[in-house]
């Protein structure tokens, strides 16, 4: 048992076998001192919107909050790539003292004029909270000059956590929402919530409900547009997959437009198909689309399961981390590393609720150490204390995993390789089983300890003479 801070001890919970769920804390502000995983509060609202490619997106804060730009995430676009650069004010010192406002005003009627956006997006950061710049008053002038959108995000780092940024960005995008033409769409159409088309996994899941019958009015926000973001109030069902950053939007599109919505998850055989199958049985008025549905399903596993057996015989036993963003993720990633043969050992999340770490531990093995906003002291020691063979997270866990000699594999939004989807099982194991059986680590030296003693034990069997 490795040592935690007073504080963080409610948020560590170790599974054993027969008990029932124990409450975990969470959803509250990062320990003092504890050097969170967590990101910014402008962070969550940038990676959630900016994928919108034929809108402007203008940081409003000094130059280095624009680091959070398109590089951090693999988002694709099949037309506009104006999403693919960054603009910032830059506000300095001056700006500081006597306010930022009409630099900003500037910016954006230049911006504006020059690449002819369908929609702005003002990111306001922590400085500008504090100086108190009317971002509000500012995106009603120019709006009424420019006869475009202009929306200001609500985004200072310091009001909270990277989850009150994805607050923020459903009130922002929010905005649109219901301002389009509706006529024209398929009784049977849904919006896609919260897949951002990293490595163009939205094109692969837009495929699969195409051939099914089903329309994709708008994808919020992966490959997104201005205009069908403005229709999406015209779907009859909304499919929320990053639960964390979307779910707000999908209770406000409930309330005032009375649309449905369901959790699914597109990663992995056994939610994937879930997730094709919940729409199908919503459109029960028209049986052909679930026909359709089983059809896809059953073709596109047996194009990859022989492929994924063979993987699984090298990868039976293994131990694995898992620290990601927001706990849908891994519910999912859980169930294919079972399908895989592996254990995961490490558990949790930097966003998850008090629902989500009590499903967790349902379907978690007994032993199963389960964490709430971890650090990298304590997710070191967890991956050490169970000696796991592979850690699954993101650009900040990387270095955890490489300096440990322990195979990783990134889930999260800076990949190139889609993950989601029935070829993204197949892509995914690829990947694992590259990481895990990897000969680079008997070279780690706490890889090469291992493999001598197992040579000792097995010469000591009398396995070799």
């Amino acid at each position: 048992m490795i040592e935690l801070l007073p504080e963080r001890q409610p948020q560590v919970v170790r599974k054993t076998g027969g008990a029932p769920a124990a409450d975990m804390a969470c959803g509250k502000a990062s320990t003092a001192g504890s050097v969170s995983q967590r990101a910014c509060v402008f962070c969550g609202s940038r990676v959630v919107l900016y994928p919108i490619a034929d809108a402007l997106h203008i940081v409003h804060g000094p130059i280095g909050c624009a680091a959070y730009t398109w590089d951090i995430r693999g988002a694709l676009s099949s037309g506009p790539q104006l999403h693919r650069n960054s603009f910032s004010t830059d506000l300095q010192e001056m700006d500081v003292i006597f306010g930022g406002e009409k630099k900003l005003e500037a910016a954006l009627l230049e911006l504006i004029a020059h690449h002819q956006p369908k929609a702005a997006f003002i990111y306001s950061t922590c400085i500008v909270g504090l100086i108190g710049d009317d971002v509000s008053a500012v995106c009603k002038r120019v709006s009424a000059k420019t006869g475009i959108p202009v929306i200001g995000v609500h985004s200072e780092g310091f009001k909270g956590t990277k989850k009150d940024g994805y607050r923020a960005a459903c009130e922002a995008v929010y905005t649109l929402v219901g301002t389009g033409d509706i006529s024209g769409i398929s009784p049977h159409s849904i919006n896609i919530l919260g897949d951002f088309n990293l490595a163009g996994e939205t094109w692969i899941i837009r495929e699969y409900y195409k051939r099914m019958g089903i329309e994709v009015v708008s994808c919020v926000t992966g490959d997104a547009r201005v205009e069908d973001i403005r229709r999406c109030h015209g779907a009859k069902l909304n499919l929320v997959q990053c639960s964390g950053s979307m779910t707000h939007l999908a209770k406000m599109m409930e309330r005032d437009y009375g649309i449905p919505f369901k959790r699914v998850s597109y990663f992995g055989i056994e939610d994937m198909s879930a997730a094709l199958y919940e729409a199908a049985k919503f459109f029960g008025d028209d049986p052909a689309i679930m026909v359709r549905a089983q059809q896809l399903v059953r073709q596109e596993i047996a194009a990859i399961y022989p492929e994924l057996q063979r993987y699984k015989q090298k990868l039976v036993g293994k131990k694995a981390a898992i620290y990601v963003g927001g706990a849908f993720k891994a519910f999912s990633l859980i169930r294919i590393l079972r399908l895989l043969g592996m254990e995961t050992a490490v558990v949790g999340s930097q966003t998850g609720d008090a629902e989500d770490y009590r499903q967790l531990q349902e379907i978690s093995d007994p032993g199963t150490i389960i964490v709430d906003d971890s650090n990298p002291l304590e997710l070191a020691k967890f991956c050490l204390e169970k000696d796991v063979d592979l850690f699954i997270g993101g650009v900040k866990e990387r270095p955890i995993a490489c300096k440990l000699g322990i195979g990783f594999c990134d889930h999260n939004h800076e990949r190139k390789e889609p993950l989601a989807g029935f070829v993204g099982m197949l892509n995914f194991a690829k990947e694992v089983y590259a990481s895990v059986a990897s000969p680079v680590w008997q070279f780690a030296p706490r890889r090469a300890k291992r493999v001598l003693a197992a040579t000792a034990e097995r010469n000591s069997n009398g396995a070799f003479v």
